[in-house]
C-alpha cells in the first residue's frame, strides 16, 4: 500500500543501523510498572517504514463492538513464533532486545504485531496487553515506531486522563515491563492535527498478547 510520510529532518539516510540499548531511560510508574524509553533507537527509520509500508501484507479486520460490527481502525500484521519478519533489521533488533533485557525478563521477544496508522483517524483504545500470561505475570512489550510521531498514552488501570504522552516515530523505542500491562493501560488516540502515517512494531516473548 502507499502511505506518504514526511521524512525526518534528523533520519534521511537510507542505512539502518541499530544503537546502544545502554543508553535506555527509565521510568517508575507505581504499583511495580516501569517504561524504558529510547529515542532514535533506529537510525534509517524513514526508508524502514517505507519498505515495511510497501511489502508488509497489511489487513483490515472488522469487530464487534456494542452490538455491531465496526471497522478496527488501523492496518495490521502478525508475525508468529518461528516466521521470518519482514526485514533483517527487524530480526536484528529482535534479538538485540532479547539479549538486553535476558536477566529482567529471562526469556526471548518471540512474536511480533504490526500496526499501520494511516492518519490521525487511526487510533487504538485503552486497554493493557492482558491477554495470556500477561494477565497474572509480570513481562515486557517492546515496540519501535517508524514514520511520523504519534501520541503513546498512558494512565493507572481503573480510567481517567491520560497521566503521561510519549510522541513516538522515527525510530524511537518504548519497553513496557514489570505490571505495566495490568496496573496500567495505554493508547493511541485520534489526533485532529494534520499527522502522517506511523508503523508501530511490538515485540513480546512467548505467550503474551
Amino acid at each position: 500500500m502507499h502511505a506518504h510520510l514526511q521524512a525526518s529532518l534528523f533520519d534521511q539516510g537510507d542505512d539502518m543501523r541499530l544503537g546502544p540499548l545502554h543508553d535506555v531511560r527509565r521510568r517508575e510508574l507505581g504499583s511495580g510498572a516501569w517504561i524504558d524509553l529510547l529515542p532514535a533507537w533506529l537510525t534509517g527509520a524513514d526508508a524502514l517504514f517505507e519498505e515495511l509500508a510497501a511489502g508488509v501484507p497489511w489487513r483490515a479486520e472488522r469487530r464487534h463492538m456494542y452490538e455491531r460490527e465496526v471497522d478496527v481502525p488501523r492496518l495490521l500484521a502478525y508475525y508468529r513464533e518461528g516466521e521470518p519478519l519482514p526485514h533483517a533489521v527487524l530480526e536484528e533488533a529482535r534479538s538485540a532486545l532479547s539479549a538486553y533485557y535476558a536477566p529482567e525478563l529471562g526469556e526471548p521477544f518471540v512474536t511480533a504485531g504490526l500496526c499501520l496508522y494511516r492518519d490521525g483517524r487511526d487510533s487504538v483504545a485503552w486497554h493493557g496487553d492482558r491477554t495470556g500470561r500477561s494477565a497474572t505475570q509480570d513481562t515486557m512489550v517492546a515496540i519501535l515506531s517508524v514514520g511520523d510521531p504519534r501520541d503513546l498514552a498512558l494512565r493507572p488501570r481503573g480510567g481517567g486522563a491520560a497521566a503521561l504522552r510519549l510522541a513516538l516515530g522515527h525510530g524511537d523505542l518504548v519497553v513496557m515491563g514489570g505490571s505495566c500491562q495490568r496496573t496500567w493501560e495505554h493508547a493511541i488516540p485520534k489526533s485532529s492535527r494534520a499527522v502522517g502515517p506511523r508503523i508501530s512494531i511490538q515485540f513480546r516473548p512467548r505467550g503474551v498478547a
